[in-house]
């Protein structure tokens, strides 16, 4: 029977198509003669294949774009159920945590004076270390509220953190479930965690528990015993002037032998966001929040698009110190640099000090007049301390493989992010090298950082 029917729809196809050249080659008026005649016949057909073509493409277009049209929906309607499935879980988490509202009243109520503190757990018991110290050196539980934010659902650390009772408040991340991570970045998975993790403890801090400025701790960070006062000391300033959007505790090249370490005192402005025990506020994270990124947030951080010209406040000598060598950057620098970063052990009084002269207005014109009188001097000098004149000297740059070989030599980090040197401030790397200050710089002309350098 099957074949009866294919033999029918071949012999129906054949004669529509003789139908077809028949009326083609006959014409609107029979004269079969002169059109196969018609000198214009090539040309038509011709111009029939090339609108057929056109058609086709056409055709082509339509159907790509609707395929990306279906894709792009199936995604959203994927990702509304993710959004969905996210929604419910904080809400069951704030279920759990209205049983200790009285709690989070007593927190929120000296939130406008106070300046939380936030510190990011997983799976360490070592949190213990950190804790210990930040309430060994916290001048006042209602000045600065201590927030442990724990993602991991790791017991053995949730156990440890809940020991230290109505000291400190204790959340608990409650988005556990898989990310969508690209197959390239499978081994990274970590970094898309800790991004989420940031975050919803962000939006925790500053939204539900309603602080107007908080402290960033990490879970691996000794800290100094004058941390307190100087994020204390150096708020005015960071609330008063618009170029500046935080405050960092850490030194990226603060080893001994690259600090002055009679200056504990000394701070800096620079352009790259040092991060590991930082302050940031409310407004700054209403601008990020919307745009928070999925993973690598420290990196994202610093791209011209979110820094937009700002700087930060840093110490000369570091206020924090990791001793977290596992993690999940498998202990990137950590040999290299991070275990030799000298935390400071002396208290400076900030909130009595004028720190004005961190006010951008203030600090540049200093800072650059600094620069670029100073002495030029090459490397061989000032390793061998033949400099003959006190004061200042400057080492000039003017390609990225200048910097980064006289970086190495001087034992600096000599990596970029966006562009942007660690400790740079209009490109110019400040520290301190055989008992003066040295700074690493480009030409006085400088017209910006070069994001094709990182």
């Amino acid at each position: 029977m099957r074949k009866h029917h294919l033999t029918g729809l071949i012999v129906v196809s054949f004669l529509s198509w003789a139908i077809v050249i028949y009326f083609i080659l006959e014409g609107p008026h029979g004269n079969r003669i002169s059109l196969l005649k018609s000198p214009d016949i090539d040309e038509k057909l011709v111009v029939l294949e090339e609108k057929i073509k056109e058609e086709l493409k056409a055709n082509e277009v339509v159907r790509s774009k609707l395929h990306q049209a279906i894709e792009l929906r199936i995604k959203e309607k994927e990702k509304a159920i993710e959004d969905e499935k996210r929604k419910i879980q904080i809400e069951e988490v704030y279920k759990v945590e209205s049983a200790e509202k009285e709690k989070i009243k007593a927190i929120s109520a000296h939130s406008d004076s106070a300046i939380a503190v936030l510190v990011f757990a997983c799976n360490r018991v070592t949190v213990v270390r950190c804790l210990d110290q930040l309430l060994k050196y916290r001048p006042s539980p209602e000045k600065f509220p201590i927030i442990v934010s724990q993602d991991c659902q790791h017991e053995a650390t949730a156990n440890a953190i809940r020991a230290y009772g109505d000291q400190i408040f204790h959340i608990q991340q409650p988005d556990q479930s898989e990310i969508q991570i690209p197959p390239k970045e499978k081994k990274f998975k970590g970094y898309f965690k800790i991004a989420r993790h940031y975050g919803w403890a962000l939006n925790q801090t500053f939204f539900n528990f309603n602080f107007n400025n908080v402290i960033i701790i990490e879970d691996d960070l000794d800290v100094s015993p004058d941390l307190f006062e100087y994020f204390l000391g150096t708020l005015p300033i960071l609330l008063a002037d618009p170029t500046l959007w935080c405050v960092s505790a850490w030194n990226d090249n603060g080893k001994l032998g690259l600090i002055q370490q009679d200056a504990p005192h000394l701070l800096h402005r620079t352009d790259f966001f040092p991060g590991l025990g930082w302050m940031l506020t409310k407004n700054t994270w209403l601008e990020l929040a919307p745009k928070w990124p999925r993973s690598y947030w420290d990196d994202w951080i610093r791209q011209p698009e979110q820094r937009r010209g700002r700087a930060c406040i840093r110490p000369e000598i570091s206020r924090t110190r990791t001793f977290g060598k596992i993690g999940v950057s498998n202990g990137l620098f950590y040999e290299k640099y991070l275990k030799y970063i000298h935390l400071n052990d002396k208290f400076v009084p900030f909130t009595q000090l004028n720190l004005t002269y961190l006010l951008q207005d203030n600090y540049d014109v200093q800072f650059v007049k600094s620069v670029y009188e100073s002495m030029v001097v090459t490397y061989q000098e000032l390793k061998a301390n033949s400099i003959v004149t006190d004061g200042p000297v400057r080492i000039p740059y003017y390609t990225k493989d200048k910097y980064k070989r006289t970086a190495k030599m001087l034992g600096l980090m000599d990596d970029f992010r966006s562009g942007v040197p660690r400790t740079g401030y209009r490109g110019v790397v400040s520290f301190f090298y055989n008992n003066r200050r040295v700074y690493l710089a480009p030409n006085a002309n400088w017209k910006g950082y070069d994001i094709t350098w990182s």
